[in-house]
């Protein structure tokens, strides 16, 4: 959880400078301490006041700054680091690194630190390429830094190639899962299912239904977070999805069914947040139904198969209700016909809340018949409550086999 965590964020001299304001910004707003330190080179692209304000927090940018604060600022900063993020990193700063060369704030900070150090490239494609730059690739990775990026694309020269500065997105994701490594889901495998399936009724159109993902994305991004080594089985959506997940592609609900199988066989914990089609088109046509063709489309519907009860084994069994009458009673059926050991409802009707929503208004039951009203909240924080219980639930099955 990166709440209260301290990011030491090394900026270098790169033009893709600019773009670590951006990673800076959206660390402090997940609620990190963000410090940046500025090599020389780095201030000839962007000034430090840039981080000093989207940060609030103090900038570095020598070894004697006397502005700082305090002094042996690299011993202070590599103890205060929860995670160090060089971001971009040059092939200068990489090949010092892999040198040991402590000759700067930045490098001597990395030298000092135990925290975990991420390291996003950002450089010409020639130099990225470069065997030297590989080798002290290699060097630092099989020192236990991890690396993100570089990207393929247009770079500063106008050239083409790697070495392309990543979305921030995607460094702040890898911080995120840094960060959880340790978390009270650390080691478990959790299969999460989202969206809502496609049933084909011809090459170009198909049936589905309102269902967005954000709901199973939040939670597999929750996950994460805490530790989870996370298989997310999704149906088409329009979702970037979180980094370090993986992610299994589905469109159909058999899709689905048979990859929920698959990844389940070795999961710990099962939450099945999708939305999956009830019925089908019996018979797909073959070719794109014309319009005028008939004067009257009859489609012949088969049901789809029980996702939740297809999924066998001892694990921890979460499904989810969405509906528009009678919550609670159709919730509590789910939860006993299908098994499970707690059933998120929540009622489709309520504003701001269900499908496509950015929050959710649930209902939590469990096994027992215990419920829990949560108020309306963002999907993210509604998934950590749900992972909560999850969590509880663990221990329980744990003292229960006299592991706890």
């Amino acid at each position: 959880m990166i709440k209260n965590k301290t990011v030491i964020l090394g900026v270098t001299g790169s033009i893709a400078a600019y773009k670590a304001a951006d990673l800076a910004s959206k660390l402090t707003q997940d609620g990190a301490k963000v410090i940046t330190i500025m090599t020389a080179s780095a201030q000839e692209f962007v000034k430090p006041l840039t981080f000093k304000r989207v940060t609030s927090q103090p900038v570095i940018t020598g070894m004697f700054d006397r502005d700082s604060g305090a002094e042996d600022w690299h011993i202070s900063l590599a103890d205060q680091a929860d995670v160090v993020a060089i971001a971009p990193a040059t092939a200068n700063i990489i090949a010092k690194l892999a040198a040991g060369i402590a000759d700067d704030i930045l490098t001597c900070t990395v030298l000092a630190t135990k925290a975990p150090v991420l390291i996003s490239p950002a450089m010409h494609s020639n130099m990225y390429e470069n065997q030297i730059t590989q080798e002290n690739i290699n060097k630092l990775k099989a020192r236990g830094m991890t690396f993100v990026g570089p990207a393929e694309g247009r770079l500063a020269s106008g050239a083409w190639g790697r070495g392309r500065f990543v979305e921030t997105d995607d460094i702040r994701g890898t911080i995120h899962q840094l960060l959880g490594r340790f978390g009270d889901l650390a080691k478990v495998k959790i299969l999460v299912s989202a969206g809502g399936t496609q049933e084909p009724l011809d090459p170009v159109r198909h049936i589905s239904n309102r269902s967005s993902g954000k709901m199973g994305y939040a939670i597999a991004e929750a996950a994460r977070d805490r530790g989870a080594e996370v298989a997310l089985v999704s149906a088409p959506t329009t979702l970037v999805p979180p980094v370090g997940v993986k992610l299994i592609r589905v469109q159909t609900a058999i899709q689905m069914r048979d990859a929920c199988i698959l990844a389940a066989a070795d999961a710990d914990v099962i939450i099945m947040a999708a939305a999956p089609a009830d019925y089908r088109p019996k018979k797909a046509a073959a070719e794109k139904i014309k319009k005028g063709e008939i004067e009257i489309l009859s489609l012949e519907l088969a049901e789809n198969p029980d996702i939740l009860g297809a999924i066998k084994g001892d694990m921890i069994r979460v499904g989810f209700a969405a509906e528009s009458e009678h919550l609670l009673r159709n919730a509590k059926e789910k939860l006993l016909k299908k098994n499970l050991d707690l059933i998120v409802a929540n009622d489709i009707t309520q504003p701001n809340s269900g499908f496509d929503a950015d929050s959710n208004k649930v209902i939590l039951i469990d096994r027992d018949g215990k419920v829990t009203r949560l108020p309306l909240l963002p999907k993210l924080e509604v998934a950590d409550k749900i992972l909560d219980r999850v969590v509880a639930l663990l221990n329980l099955k744990k003292r229960a086999e006299g592991k706890g």
